[in-house]
């Protein structure tokens, strides 16, 4: 069962006070800033910052493909935080962030 929308939109990472990126299919929420991943367990999510699991790089990078495939179910409260600088500009596999990628060609 999916998060409510309610508790998405106040939900933020325990350490950083930011947004998240809800995955539902796999029952956690990730902070790609700090590479922390948040379990969810009987549709509570665990955010404890000392329950927070650290993810190591190729995870990290595996997570955020996913993201910008649209495979994330939603981003938290403080969304324009992942949507703008996280998501869009951080690289992954030695690859520039969409916005960069956009920057160079001069588009939008």
């Amino acid at each position: 069962m999916a998060l409510e929308d309610a508790l998405l939109d106040i939900l933020v990472c325990p350490i950083d006070k930011r947004g998240l990126l809800y995955f539902a299919d796999d029952a956690v929420l990730y902070n790609p800033r700090l590479r922390r991943l948040y379990r969810i367990e009987n549709d509570i999510p665990l955010m404890l910052a000392r329950q927070a699991v650290p993810v190591p790089e190729e995870e990290h990078n595996q997570l955020m493909k996913c993201a910008r495939r649209g495979e994330v179910t939603r981003i938290t409260a403080g969304q324009g935080d992942i949507g703008a600088g996280d998501l869009a500009r951080q690289p992954v596999d030695g690859q520039p962030g969409l916005a960069d990628q956009h920057d160079r060609a001069g588009k939008p």
